[in-house]
């Protein structure tokens, strides 16, 4: 996969392939990442891409001459790939987003910066807009490096495991179960039995309820989107049972 990223800091970009699974991604030839700054394809000799915004105001905005030149410029370079800009004011970025861009081949991250982008480039070049949240950041760099990072573990083989996506947080629209490792006793707190059995059927069993029991307690709203089966149901109305046992005691 190609990414193309717009950005006024290209090397703050970069940073995002030379760390952890995206890096991964870059070494088994998986992931392409190519930043392009807009100020290369400004046509004025300060290499300037902002200007005052009509009808006044605080700040600046971004010109849509040069950020559009960057933009076709990585077009050529990644025929076919859909534009995403960075913005507060997209698509909330979640797991399904990650999932369904790591299908494309190709992806162009467009960072804006200061007050905003032209809108008339807007219009003109973006397909979609992503958001992290409700809140400003200083430029799309960051968020767009969030959504490398997201796309990167996706991508055949930069997981260790073949599983490891399948089984993470969203992927299956709910939280993960909780996880353990040696020793088996710590701070009087002990791994639970069932992990130690070596009976698969039980820990996929507990697994599923656990990350049934996680959802409704940190992220009920989660469930709504979820199906939940018989089976589903009767390990969840399970858990909620053994927590209420646990908050008496």
């Amino acid at each position: 996969m190609r990414i193309e990223v717009v950005s006024l800091f290209p090397e703050l970009v970069e940073q995002v392939v030379r760390h952890g699974m995206p890096r991964i991604a870059v070494e088994t030839g998986q992931l392409e990442l190519n930043p392009r700054n807009p100020r290369d394809f400004s046509t004025n000799r300060w290499r300037r891409v902002d200007e005052r915004p009509y009808g006044g105001g605080p700040g600046m905005v971004m010109e849509p001459q040069p950020i559009a030149a960057a933009v076709e410029a990585a077009r050529v370079a990644a025929p076919a790939a859909p534009v995403a800009l960075l913005s507060p004011q997209g698509h909330r970025f979640d797991q399904a987003w990650a999932e369904r861009l790591a299908q494309q081949d190709g992806l162009v991250l467009v960072c804006g910066r200061y007050e905003g982008l032209d809108e008339r480039f807007v219009r003109e070049e973006v397909d979609f807009e992503l958001s992290l949240g409700d809140f400003v950041l200083s430029g799309g760099e960051l968020a767009a490096m969030v959504v490398i990072d997201a796309i990167a573990r996706l991508l055949p083989g930069v997981l260790g495991h073949a599983e490891s996506a399948a089984n993470d947080s969203f992927s299956a629209g709910l939280l993960d179960h909780p996880h353990y490792t040696r020793p088996e006793g710590w701070r009087g707190q002990r791994v639970p039995e069932v992990l130690m059995s070596g009976d698969h059927a039980r820990i996929a069993r507990w697994r599923l309820k656990q990350a049934l029991g996680q959802t409704w307690l940190k992220r009920p709203d989660l469930l709504d989107g979820v199906r939940l089966d018989e089976v589903k149901m009767a390990l969840l109305r399970e858990f909620i049972s053994e927590q209420r046992v646990d908050e008496e005691r």
